[in-house]
C-alpha cells in the first residue's frame, strides 16, 4: 500500500531538526515549541512507515533511511527558499546601480536609445555604460551585464547568457558609386567596383565566404582601397562613395530605407549576429539588473532588422 506523501513543511522541520543537532535549537529557529517539533517528526516517521532518527538522551542521530530522507528534505527547503526570494525580488522596486558594457556601434545605433527610456520607467535605477569593444570579464571587471554580438554562444564560460536579437550583415553601396560603376548583378561584377573593409587579408586581399538562399557557399574576394576597423567610419566612407562594404541591419536599415544607402545581392549573406546579454548568475540577480535585462529583451529584438526593410548557461566571459 503506498504511503501518503509527505508534508513539506514536515519535511523542512526535519532538516532543521537534523542540521542544528536536535528540537530544541530547531525550534527556536523555526519560532515552534520543542514538543510540538517532536510530535510533527514522530507523525513523519509513523506516515512514512519508517524511522527516521534513533533519539537517546542526550543526542540525535540519523537512521539510513533518514539520511537518504534528509537529502530530499534539503532540496524541498532550498527549492522553497529560492521561490520565496524569486517572488520578494518581482515585487521589489529596481533600484541602485547597473554597469553594462556595450559594444561601440550597438550604443550607437541601438542601446543608446533606449536607456533613457529604461531610466525613465525606474527613476531609482542609475546606469553606467562602458561603450567598447573590448571583451570584458563580467566577474573580475564587477560587469552586470554584458552586451555582445557573435556568430555563436560558445565562448562565453561559466557565465549565464541571455539572447536578445539576431543582427544581420548587409553588402551596402551608395547611389554615387553605383551611378559611376553599375549595380552589380552578380558577385563576380563587385571585384569591377571599389570596396572598404574592417580588416586587411592576406596580401592586401580579404576573402568572404557567402552563403545564398539556398545555402550555396561563395568565397567572395576582393581588394578594399579603405581599411579601418571601426564600423561607423566605413559607414562614413560608404555613403561618401569610396567604395562597398558589409554593415550591420542595426546600423544601414535607416540609412537604405532613406535611399542613402543601396542594399546589394540580397540573396547573399553572411552568418548573422547573436545579439546578447552575458551575466554572472540569476540567482541573487538585483532587481534593477532584472529589468534592464527584461526591458532589453522586450525592445531590442528586430527593433533596425532586415525584417523592417520589407535564457543558458555556457561556459568564463
Amino acid at each position: 500500500m503506498p504511503h501518503t506523501q509527505p508534508d513539506p513543511s514536515d519535511m523542512i522541520f526535519f532538516a532543521e531538526v537534523v542540521e542544528r543537532g536536535g528540537f530544541a535549537a530547531a525550534g527556536r529557529l523555526l519560532d515552534i515549541p520543542r514538543s510540538r517539533l517532536s510530535r510533527r517528526i514522530a507523525m513523519l516517521e509513523e506516515q512514512m512507515g519508517v524511522r527516521l532518527l534513533q533519539r537517546t538522551t542526550r543526542s540525535l542521530s540519523l537512521t539510513s533511511a533518514g539520511e537518504s530522507f534528509l537529502r530530499h528534505c534539503q532540496a524541498v527547503r532550498d527549492a522553497v527558499k529560492a521561490a520565496s526570494e524569486a517572488v520578494a525580488d518581482a515585487q521589489a522596486v529596481p533600484k541602485g546601480v547597473v554597469r553594462v558594457s556595450c559594444p561601440v556601434t550597438l550604443a550607437q545605433s541601438v542601446v543608446g536609445e533606449l536607456i533613457p527610456d529604461f531610466l525613465l520607467l525606474h527613476p531609482q535605477v542609475q546606469l553606467e555604460l562602458q561603450v567598447s569593444n573590448r571583451v570584458v570579464n563580467v566577474v573580475e571587471e564587477g560587469v552586470d551585464v554584458a552586451l555582445r554580438i557573435r556568430q555563436s554562444l560558445d565562448d562565453s564560460a561559466s557565465c549565464v547568457v541571455k539572447k536578445l536579437d539576431v543582427s544581420r550583415t548587409f553588402l551596402v553601396a551608395s547611389p554615387v558609386l553605383l551611378r559611376q560603376y553599375g549595380t552589380p548583378e552578380v558577385l563576380q561584377q563587385l571585384a569591377q567596383i571599389p570596396s572598404i573593409a574592417m580588416e586587411p587579408g592576406t596580401l592586401g586581399k580579404v576573402s568572404v565566404t557567402l552563403v545564398d538562399d539556398d545555402g550555396v557557399r561563395e568565397v567572395l574576394h576582393h581588394q578594399p582601397r579603405y581599411i579601418a576597423n571601426d564600423l561607423m567610419t566605413l559607414r562614413f566612407a560608404a555613403l561618401a562613395g569610396t567604395g562597398w562594404c558589409w554593415l550591420p541591419d542595426y546600423m544601414c536599415v535607416p540609412d537604405i530605407r532613406s535611399g542613402r544607402l543601396v542594399r546589394l545581392l540580397p540573396q547573399w549573406n553572411l552568418p548573422p549576429g547573436i545579439v546578447h546579454a552575458v551575466f554572472p548568475t540569476r540567482r541573487g540577480m538585483a532587481p534593477a539588473v532584472r529589468s534592464f535585462l527584461d526591458y532589453l529583451g522586450a525592445h531590442l529584438p528586430g527593433r533596425s532588422s532586415h525584417a523592417s526593410l520589407v535564457e543558458v548557461q555556457v561556459g568564463p566571459a
